[in-house]
């Protein structure tokens, strides 16, 4: 039963999350106050914590998200590829985060994208926002020195 609730919290969370990130696309999320994208970031960090010790680790976020693929099946559509960029992002190069740390963040990402800062995010910001953010970057080839000719 309560890798149902997971499975099920955090199919809601990546739904919200696809709404956010589609841009111009036919379901945009509604206005959404600082207060619930708290709310929203402390369920999330809730249901990750497998074992509410208060901190979740990337193992307990890659469990979460592997039992969200395999709830998924093969009609995933991208969506557990949303949650994985999510995590990773979340995680950087840490192992772990607290409440405060994953908190923070969420609230972070609702600041900047509360363009006129008046403490809700409305779905002309969000598009707006995401106008505004810098397109994901391909990695670099490797450079390679020519060999010297002998």
């Amino acid at each position: 039963m309560k890798k149902l609730l997971v499975m099920v919290a955090l199919g809601a969370a990546v739904v919200s999350a696809a709404a956010v990130a589609q841009g111009g696309g036919q379901f945009m999320q509604r206005d959404q106050t600082r207060q619930e994208a708290q709310q929203r970031s402390d369920m999330m960090f809730q249901m990750l914590d497998a074992n509410h010790d208060g901190t979740v680790t990337r193992a307990e976020a890659d469990q979460a998200l592997a039992q969200f693929q395999a709830s998924r099946g093969a009609e995933n559509g991208g969506r557990g590829g949303r949650l994985q960029a999510m995590i990773t992002q979340a995680f950087g190069t840490s192992q772990s985060l607290t409440l405060q740390q994953f908190e923070a963040q969420s609230l972070a990402r609702f600041d900047a994208a509360d363009l006129n800062h008046d403490g809700v995010v409305t779905a002309a910001e969000r598009q707006q926002a995401r106008a505004q953010q810098p397109a994901p970057q391909a990695a670099a080839p490797p450079q390679t020195t020519p060999a010297k000719p002998q």
